[in-house]
C-alpha cells in the first residue's frame, strides 16, 4: 500500500494553509455527509455550531477531536483527508469501518480558530479545563466522551517550530505521547496500551520520516483533558504535528499526520499492535527546544561605539490581518545561540548589521535590515 499515493488521493484541495476556520470546513463536512453521520452537539462561547461526525460500526470505538487550540489546524485537515478515505470504496477503509467507529470533533474551539487564537473566546485554554470544566466546548468534549464510552482517544495538535528531536538537528515533525494518568508518571494496564499503539505507529512511520519523530514531555497535569481521560482508564494518544523543511503551512505534516491515522487505525482492525512496546516508546527521542526560525552568523554589530561578531535570531509571529494570515519575523535572541539552529541559517561572515534606525538588532522589532549596507533581507529572508 502506497501510503503518500493514498492520501495523494483522498487529499481536499479545497483546504489549504495554517488559518482554517469553521467556514472552511463546513461545505467539506456537508459533503461527507452522505448517510446522517454528520450532527451538531453544541455550540461554542460565541454560539458557533460544533459538530461530531460518527462514521463505522465496528465493537472498537475510537475517539478523536481537532483544534481544541484554534490556531493549531493541521490536524483538522489531516483528519478531513482521513475521513474521504473512509468513504471511499478502498479495501483498507471498509476494513477499518467494519472492526471500528469513529466519532470526530473535527473543530472543537471554532471561536479560537475564527480569532487564530489558542483560547476560546473567553480566553481559555481548553486543554487545562477538564476539571473545571467552566467552558461550553469543555462540556461538549466531556459530555461526548462519558457517552460514547471510547476504546481509544486522540487528542490532536500542532506544536511550534521551536521544537527539534533532541540533539539531532532536525525538527519534531510529528511527535506522540501517551500521556501520564498520575504524578509519578507510572504505566499502568491503560497508559501501557497507548504506549504500544504509539509504538506501532512510531515503527511504520520510520520509512517516512527517519530521525524526525519525537516524543512529548509526560509531565503530569490533571487538568489537562489528555492526562485526565488516562486518568479515567480510556487509552489516550496525543498527537502534535510540527515543522517540516520549508512546510509553514503544514501541508507536508499535514500528509504524515494522515499516513500515522492509516498506520494506527488499520494496525488496531488488524489486532497487530505492538505488545510491551515501552522500550520501544522510550526510545523515541524526546522533544528539545532547540529552533528558531532564522538564525544569522558572525554578524558585525556597533555595539556602544565598539565592533563585535555576534550572532542573532528571529522567530515568525503569525498574524491575522483582513482574515489572512501572515508570517512576520521579529528578532528574538542575541548572542548565546551556540545549542540552537536555525530553519534558515546565514551565516555573514563579518558582513556589518544596520537598519533604519541603528546598528544592532534589537528584540521583537521587525527582521528588516542590511548587511554592509548592500544586502538586504526583509521580513527575515534576503530581498533577491
Amino acid at each position: 500500500m502506497n501510503l503518500e499515493a493514498l492520501h495523494s488521493h483522498n487529499l481536499v484541495q479545497s483546504l489549504k494553509g495554517k488559518y482554517i476556520t469553521l467556514d472552511h470546513i463546513e461545505h467539506i463536512l456537508a459533503d461527507l455527509n452522505t448517510s446522517d453521520e454528520l450532527a451538531i452537539i453544541g455550540k461554542s462561547v460565541l454560539d458557533k455550531p460544533i459538530y461530531s461526525y460518527t462514521i463505522g460500526k465496528g465493537k472498537i470505538k475510537i475517539f478523536l477531536w481537532s483544534q481544541m487550540h484554534g490556531n493549531e489546524s493541521t490536524t483538522t485537515k489531516a483528519l478531513l483527508d482521513f475521513l474521504f478515505f473512509l468513504k471511499s470504496d478502498d479495501f483498507f477503509a471498509t476494513q477499518m469501518l467494519d472492526s471500528i467507529t469513529f466519532l470526530c470533533l473535527p473543530m472543537l474551539n471554532p471561536d479560537g480558530a475564527q480569532a487564530f487564537t489558542r483560547e476560546n473566546a473567553n480566553g481559555i485554554d481548553l486543554n487545562r479545563d477538564s476539571q473545571l470544566l467552566s467552558q461550553p466546548e469543555s462540556n461538549i468534549l466531556r459530555q461526548v466522551f462519558d457517552d460514547f464510552k471510547p476504546d481509544y482517544c486522540f487528542n490532536l495538535h500542532d506544536q511550534r517550530t521551536i521544537f527539534g528531536v533532541a540533539d539531532s538537528g532536525l525538527p519534531a515533525t510529528l511527535s506522540f505521547l501517551a500521556p501520564s494518568y498520575n504524578e509519578a508518571r507510572e504505566v499502568n494496564e491503560c497508559r501501557l496500551k497507548a504506549i504500544n499503539l504509539i509504538a506501532t505507529i512510531n515503527d511504520g512511520m520510520q520509512s517516512f520520516l527517519p530521525g524526525r519523530i519525537g516524543r512529548f514531555d509526560d509531565s503530569f497535569n490533571i487538568n489537562c483533558i489528555g492526562d485526565t481521560f488516562q486518568f479515567l482508564g480510556v487509552p489516550t494518544l496525543l498527537f502534535e504535528a510540527g515543522h517540516f523543511p520549508n512546510d509553514y503551512d503544514r501541508e507536508i505534516s499535514r500528509k504524515f499526520v494522515f499516513i500515522a491515522f492509516v498506520l494506527g487505525f488499520k494496525a488496531l482492525s488488524e489486532n497487530v499492535i505492538v505488545s510491551n512496546g515501552i522500550n520501544k516508546y522510550l526510545n523515541i527521542p524526546q522533544n528539545k527546544i532547540v529552533f528558531y526560525d532564522f538564525i544569522y552568523k558572525n554578524v558585525k554589530i556597533n555595539y556602544d561605539g565598539i565592533e563585535k561578531i555576534t550572532n542573532f535570531a528571529a522567530q515568525y509571529k503569525e498574524e491575522i490581518v483582513d482574515n489572512q494570515l501572515f508570517f512576520n519575523a521579529y528578532f528574538s535572541k542575541i548572542d548565546e545561540l551556540e545549542k540552537y539552529h536555525g530553519h534558515y541559517e546565514y551565516d555573514a561572515n563579518g558582513a556589518k548589521y544596520s537598519d533604519n534606525t541603528g546598528f544592532l538588532p534589537v528584540l521583537n522589532q521587525k527582521a528588516d535590515f542590511y548587511l554592509d549596507n548592500n544586502i538586504k533581507f526583509v521580513n527575515g529572508m534576503i530581498n533577491i
